[in-house]
Protein backbone atom coordinates (compact mmCIF):
# COMPACT_ATOMS: atom_id res chain seq x y z
CA UNK A 1 0.00 0.00 0.00
CA UNK A 2 1.57 3.37 -1.02
CA UNK A 3 2.79 5.70 1.67
CA UNK A 4 2.14 8.70 -0.17
CA UNK A 5 0.17 10.18 -3.54
CA UNK A 6 2.08 11.80 -6.17
CA UNK A 7 0.51 13.92 -9.25
CA UNK A 8 1.72 16.43 -11.62
CA UNK A 9 -0.01 18.89 -13.39
CA UNK A 10 1.35 22.17 -15.78
CA UNK A 11 4.84 21.16 -14.79
CA UNK A 12 3.90 21.05 -11.15
CA UNK A 13 4.58 18.16 -8.91
CA UNK A 14 2.77 17.16 -5.68
CA UNK A 15 3.95 14.50 -3.12
CA UNK A 16 1.25 13.99 0.13
CA UNK A 17 1.82 11.93 2.60
CA UNK A 18 -0.67 9.69 3.39
CA UNK A 19 0.08 7.14 6.34
CA UNK A 20 -2.04 8.63 9.06
CA UNK A 21 -2.24 5.15 11.06
CA UNK A 22 1.14 6.29 11.81
CA UNK A 23 0.80 10.11 11.60
CA UNK A 24 2.66 10.33 8.54
CA UNK A 25 5.77 9.28 10.40
CA UNK A 26 9.04 9.90 8.28
CA UNK A 27 9.52 5.60 8.13
CA UNK A 28 11.82 4.40 5.57
CA UNK A 29 9.17 2.68 3.68
CA UNK A 30 8.01 6.23 3.11
CA UNK A 31 11.08 7.99 2.38
CA UNK A 32 11.66 6.18 -0.17
CA UNK A 33 8.54 6.33 -1.76
CA UNK A 34 9.39 10.09 -1.60
CA UNK A 35 12.78 10.06 -2.99
CA UNK A 36 11.39 7.94 -5.80
CA UNK A 37 8.67 10.89 -6.46
CA UNK A 38 11.46 13.50 -6.71
CA UNK A 39 13.56 11.45 -9.31
CA UNK A 40 10.56 11.12 -11.98
CA UNK A 41 9.79 14.74 -11.21
CA UNK A 42 13.63 15.48 -12.40
CA UNK A 43 13.11 13.19 -15.06
CA UNK A 44 10.22 14.92 -16.32
CA UNK A 45 11.36 18.79 -16.05
CA UNK A 46 9.25 19.47 -13.28
CA UNK A 47 9.48 23.09 -12.08
CA UNK A 48 7.94 22.83 -8.79
CA UNK A 49 7.14 20.14 -6.14
CA UNK A 50 4.73 20.83 -3.48
CA UNK A 51 5.15 18.80 -0.33
CA UNK A 52 2.03 17.76 1.58
CA UNK A 53 -0.25 16.05 3.63
CA UNK A 54 -3.02 14.74 1.92
CA UNK A 55 -5.88 15.38 4.29
CA UNK A 56 -5.95 18.15 6.49
CA UNK A 57 -5.54 16.74 9.79
CA UNK A 58 -4.02 18.08 13.11
CA UNK A 59 -0.27 16.33 12.82
CA UNK A 60 1.05 17.11 8.98
CA UNK A 61 4.36 14.49 10.16
CA UNK A 62 4.90 13.23 13.41
CA UNK A 63 8.68 12.83 12.44
CA UNK A 64 10.91 10.16 12.35
CA UNK A 65 9.72 6.82 12.75
CA UNK A 66 11.38 6.43 16.14
CA UNK A 67 10.81 2.62 16.06
CA UNK A 68 13.49 2.64 13.20
CA UNK A 69 16.00 4.32 15.17
CA UNK A 70 18.51 2.09 16.68
CA UNK A 71 18.25 1.88 20.59
CA UNK A 72 21.72 2.06 21.55
CA UNK A 73 25.39 2.41 20.92
CA UNK A 74 25.29 3.56 17.08
CA UNK A 75 25.09 6.77 15.75
CA UNK A 76 21.06 7.04 14.88
CA UNK A 77 21.35 9.58 12.21
CA UNK A 78 24.88 8.41 10.01
CA UNK A 79 25.14 9.70 6.69
CA UNK A 80 23.14 7.31 5.01
CA UNK A 81 20.86 7.40 7.08
CA UNK A 82 16.83 7.55 4.89
CA UNK A 83 16.04 10.84 6.37
CA UNK A 84 19.11 12.52 5.38
CA UNK A 85 19.04 10.80 1.72
CA UNK A 86 15.72 13.12 1.64
CA UNK A 87 16.72 16.27 2.86
CA UNK A 88 19.78 16.05 0.58
CA UNK A 89 17.22 14.80 -2.17
CA UNK A 90 14.98 18.03 -1.39
CA UNK A 91 18.21 20.52 -1.46
CA UNK A 92 19.56 18.72 -4.45
CA UNK A 93 16.20 19.42 -6.82
CA UNK A 94 16.86 21.53 -9.35
CA UNK A 95 13.71 23.19 -8.96
CA UNK A 96 11.60 24.60 -5.73
CA UNK A 97 10.41 22.51 -3.52
CA UNK A 98 7.43 24.15 -1.64
CA UNK A 99 6.12 22.76 1.86
CA UNK A 100 2.57 23.68 2.40
CA UNK A 101 1.68 23.03 6.41
CA UNK A 102 -1.61 22.31 7.76
CA UNK A 103 -1.10 20.51 11.65
CA UNK A 104 1.52 20.35 13.89
CA UNK A 105 5.24 19.16 12.37
CA UNK A 106 7.30 17.28 15.03
CA UNK A 107 11.05 16.16 15.20
CA UNK A 108 12.43 15.23 11.71
CA UNK A 109 9.42 16.23 9.76
CA UNK A 110 10.72 19.80 11.02
CA UNK A 111 13.94 19.29 9.41
CA UNK A 112 12.82 18.35 6.74
CA UNK A 113 10.85 21.76 6.60
CA UNK A 114 13.69 23.57 7.06
CA UNK A 115 15.21 22.42 4.53
CA UNK A 116 12.32 23.08 1.62
CA UNK A 117 12.83 26.04 -0.06
CA UNK A 118 9.42 27.91 0.50
CA UNK A 119 6.90 27.32 3.21
CA UNK A 120 3.28 28.15 3.48
CA UNK A 121 1.15 27.33 6.26
CA UNK A 122 -2.54 27.69 8.11
CA UNK A 123 -3.25 29.19 11.21
CA UNK A 124 -2.55 25.58 12.59
CA UNK A 125 1.04 24.80 11.64
CA UNK A 126 3.20 24.64 15.08
CA UNK A 127 7.15 23.11 14.35
CA UNK A 128 9.05 21.29 17.51
CA UNK A 129 12.32 19.28 16.88
CA UNK A 130 12.03 17.06 19.62
CA UNK A 131 15.81 15.48 19.58
CA UNK A 132 16.05 16.94 23.52
CA UNK A 133 12.98 14.23 24.34
CA UNK A 134 14.44 11.26 23.17
CA UNK A 135 18.51 12.47 24.18
CA UNK A 136 19.10 12.40 20.76
CA UNK A 137 22.34 14.08 19.47
CA UNK A 138 21.33 16.12 16.44
CA UNK A 139 24.07 15.68 14.07
CA UNK A 140 26.07 18.86 12.71
CA UNK A 141 24.21 19.08 9.53
CA UNK A 142 20.61 19.16 10.79
CA UNK A 143 21.56 22.38 13.62
CA UNK A 144 23.23 23.90 10.43
CA UNK A 145 19.67 23.36 8.46
CA UNK A 146 17.91 25.15 11.84
CA UNK A 147 20.67 27.73 11.81
CA UNK A 148 20.19 28.77 7.94
CA UNK A 149 16.76 29.79 8.02
CA UNK A 150 16.22 31.00 11.82
CA UNK A 151 18.20 32.59 14.29
CA UNK A 152 20.26 31.37 16.78
CA UNK A 153 18.28 32.53 19.73
CA UNK A 154 15.23 30.22 17.93
CA UNK A 155 17.20 27.46 17.25
CA UNK A 156 18.62 27.30 20.61
CA UNK A 157 15.19 27.45 22.11
CA UNK A 158 13.51 24.48 19.67
CA UNK A 159 17.08 22.67 20.55
CA UNK A 160 16.55 22.93 24.05
CA UNK A 161 13.03 23.25 24.65
CA UNK A 162 11.00 20.86 22.44
CA UNK A 163 8.48 22.56 22.63
CA UNK A 164 6.18 23.81 19.50
CA UNK A 165 6.62 26.84 18.07
CA UNK A 166 3.05 28.64 16.86
CA UNK A 167 2.34 29.55 13.45
CA UNK A 168 2.48 33.47 14.39
CA UNK A 169 5.99 32.93 15.69
CA UNK A 170 6.89 30.59 12.44
CA UNK A 171 5.93 33.24 10.54
CA UNK A 172 8.10 36.02 11.88
CA UNK A 173 10.98 34.07 12.22
CA UNK A 174 10.89 33.26 8.85
CA UNK A 175 10.27 29.31 9.11
CA UNK A 176 7.21 30.30 7.36
CA UNK A 177 7.00 32.42 4.49
CA UNK A 178 3.94 33.06 4.89
CA UNK A 179 0.75 32.25 6.83
CA UNK A 180 -2.70 31.91 4.70
CA UNK A 181 -6.24 31.36 6.01
CA UNK A 182 -6.98 27.42 5.74
CA UNK A 183 -9.56 28.01 3.45
CA UNK A 184 -6.97 29.34 1.05
CA UNK A 185 -4.14 27.68 1.81
CA UNK A 186 -4.38 24.47 -1.31
CA UNK A 187 -4.92 27.63 -3.66
CA UNK A 188 -2.01 30.02 -2.53
CA UNK A 189 0.26 27.46 -2.83
CA UNK A 190 -0.51 26.50 -6.25
CA UNK A 191 -0.66 29.42 -7.24
CA UNK A 192 3.17 30.21 -6.19
CA UNK A 193 3.61 26.62 -7.65
CA UNK A 194 2.24 27.55 -10.95
CA UNK A 195 3.77 31.32 -11.13
CA UNK A 196 7.15 29.29 -10.58
CA UNK A 197 6.44 27.20 -13.29
CA UNK A 198 6.68 30.05 -16.07
CA UNK A 199 9.96 31.47 -14.66
CA UNK A 200 13.37 30.11 -16.42
CA UNK A 201 13.88 27.22 -14.91
CA UNK A 202 17.62 27.39 -15.70
CA UNK A 203 17.81 30.74 -13.94
CA UNK A 204 15.59 29.33 -10.98
CA UNK A 205 18.33 26.14 -10.52
CA UNK A 206 21.45 28.33 -10.85
CA UNK A 207 20.08 29.97 -7.84
CA UNK A 208 18.87 27.37 -6.03
CA UNK A 209 21.83 25.29 -6.09
CA UNK A 210 24.23 29.14 -4.94
CA UNK A 211 21.91 29.67 -1.96
CA UNK A 212 22.23 26.01 -0.95
CA UNK A 213 26.16 26.13 -1.43
CA UNK A 214 26.06 30.13 0.69
CA UNK A 215 24.15 28.97 3.48
CA UNK A 216 26.19 25.81 4.15
CA UNK A 217 29.45 27.78 3.64
CA UNK A 218 30.96 27.33 7.35
CA UNK A 219 34.51 26.69 8.06
CA UNK A 220 35.39 24.41 10.46
CA UNK A 221 38.32 22.48 10.79
CA UNK A 222 38.90 19.07 11.06
CA UNK A 223 39.82 18.78 15.27
CA UNK A 224 36.95 20.89 15.96
CA UNK A 225 34.18 18.74 13.64
CA UNK A 226 35.95 15.64 15.79
CA UNK A 227 35.28 17.30 19.26
CA UNK A 228 31.63 17.56 17.87
CA UNK A 229 31.22 13.81 16.65
CA UNK A 230 32.89 13.29 19.77
CA UNK A 231 30.10 14.81 22.30
CA UNK A 232 27.62 13.30 20.07
CA UNK A 233 29.21 9.80 20.77
CA UNK A 234 29.28 10.56 24.55
CA UNK A 235 25.37 10.94 24.30
CA UNK A 236 24.11 7.78 21.88
CA UNK A 237 26.50 5.51 23.96
CA UNK A 238 25.35 7.23 27.49
CA UNK A 239 22.10 6.85 29.55
CA UNK A 240 20.21 9.80 27.81
CA UNK A 241 19.49 8.12 24.81
CA UNK A 242 18.70 4.66 26.23
CA UNK A 243 16.36 6.65 28.45
CA UNK A 244 14.79 8.58 25.63
CA UNK A 245 13.79 5.85 23.04
CA UNK A 246 12.84 3.25 26.29
CA UNK A 247 10.10 5.89 27.39
CA UNK A 248 9.07 6.81 23.90
CA UNK A 249 8.47 3.02 23.47
CA UNK A 250 7.06 2.87 26.64
CA UNK A 251 4.92 5.77 26.50
CA UNK A 252 5.91 8.16 29.20
CA UNK A 253 8.17 10.71 30.03
CA UNK A 254 11.56 10.36 29.92
CA UNK A 255 13.41 10.62 33.13
CA UNK A 256 16.90 12.18 32.29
Amino acid sequence: MALIQMRESDKVGTIAFDNYAKRNALSAALIAESIAALDQFRARGVRAVILRSVANEKVWSAGYDVTELPKANIDPLPYSDPLEQLLRAVKAFPAPVIAMVHGSVWGGACDLIMGCDLVYGDETCAFAITAAKLGLPYNVGGLLNFLSRVPLSLAKEMFFTSDLISAQRAERAGIVNELVPQAELEARVYAVAKTIATRSPQAIRASKEAMHVLSEAVAVNPSTYERLQGLRREVYFGPDYHEGIRAFMEKRAPEF
